[in-house]
């Protein structure tokens, strides 16, 4: 996973060549050269969690040495140029100087090939500014992005799990009566509580974990769902021409976060087998067994904006062409709006009279 190991030579002018989003194959920029990739799900195995960290996996089919670069600003660990001494970092835009970080980390076992290409993702990206309403007039020019959008590799983790979970609570049934208040008759509705537990059982197949700290958590899952369905084999080439980062969220501290996106799904279970037409949940006691996981690296296309000196960031989902951002908020436009809204409510009033 070294920058050196990622130059592929074209078979018919020796150029560098890259991976072509939406072909996979790898293109020539010069010649135009493809070389198909086969598109092989070998390697892609399910792991054992409860055996599994960067110290104790030892097998060179499990983990690899890797050497990486950290931002000084926002401490992204992502792999170093090959061809730059220094280049801009994918979540912040500060410049990386290339003093190499060697670690023993775990391969990723497959990948999500790109399918936007870069074209397509900054027209996504100028759709989205426009349809920012309370966004600075400024924020059409920054989205003038073409020399800053980077196609980035991001780490996840994938896990599995069957779960069994007891639950206590109580189950609202509601009702309604007439009520007299000032000399006025109204319809109520109030809610009869009963106990309720009982037992749910969920099988969780590949439950997506972000490996990134640089990454918003918000963003990254909003960019969700992603066609893990199509996740090839692991191939150096796939990553040519682009970036990745390495985690540094590992795979027993993101199993928290997973354990945490389960109880979301879990407590709908849960509701949903109490009924009524009200649910209260008590206690939850859930068990986990058969905890596997798989290291993927997905595909998207980044970009990091200032807007005074506030860093916001902005990623398009290579695969479906769906876009997440921060942005700013111009205070101007939503006040202006708010009198807008105010002064058509008076005459509105004043017609009316």
């Amino acid at each position: 996973m070294t920058g050196s190991a990622r130059q592929f030579p074209c078979e018919a002018c020796g150029a560098k060549v890259v991976f072509a989003p939406g072909k996979d194959a790898l293109k020539c920029p010069y010649c135009g050269t493809e070389t198909q990739l086969p598109g092989s799900t070998d390697g892609i195995e399910e792991q054992d969690f409860h055996g599994a960290s960067e110290d104790r996996l030892g097998d060179d089919a499990e983990t690899v040495e890797v050497t990486s670069v950290r931002c000084p600003s926002c401490a992204a660990l992502v792999e170093p140029s090959p061809t730059h001494e220094a280049f801009p970092c994918p979540y912040c835009g500060s410049s990386i100087v290339a003093r190499e970080l060697s670690q023993r980390l775990i391969k990723p076992q497959a990948v999500l090939p790109f399918r936007v290409d870069r074209t397509d993702a900054l027209a996504s990206f100028r759709t989205w500014v426009k349809s920012r309403w309370f966004a600075p007039n400024a924020l059409e020019k920054l989205a003038r992005v073409e020399d800053r959008l980077q196609g980035l590799y991001a780490p996840y983790w994938t896990y599995d799990a069957d779960t069994l979970t007891r639950y206590r609570g109580e189950r609202g049934e509601e009702y309604t009566v007439r009520v007299e208040r000032n000399g006025e008759t109204k319809t109520e509705t109030r809610v009869r509580w009963y106990p309720a537990s009982g037992t749910v059982s969920r099988d969780f197949d590949d439950m997506l974990v972000c490996g990134s700290s640089s990454l918003p958590r918000e963003l990254a899952e909003a960019l969700e769902p992603w066609d893990l369905g199509n996740l090839v084999g692991y191939r150096d080439e796939y990553l040519s021409g682009f970036t990745a980062e390495r985690y540094q969220i590992d795979v027993k501290k993101g199993w928290g976060r997973a354990r945490e996106r389960m109880e979301d799904v879990i407590r709908g279970d849960v509701r949903r087998d109490i009924g009524g037409d009200r649910q209260r949940i008590h206690s939850l006691d859930t068990r986990h067994s058969g905890i596997t996981f798989k290291h993927v690296l997905l595909p998207m296309w980044i970009c990091s904006y200032r807007y005074k000196e506030k860093v916001y960031r902005f990623l398009v989902n290579a695969r479906t062409g769906e876009v997440q951002g921060e942005r700013p908020w111009s205070w101007v436009k939503i006040v202006l709006t708010v009198l807008l809204v105010v002064a058509v409510i008076v005459l509105l009033e004043r017609y009316a009279r």
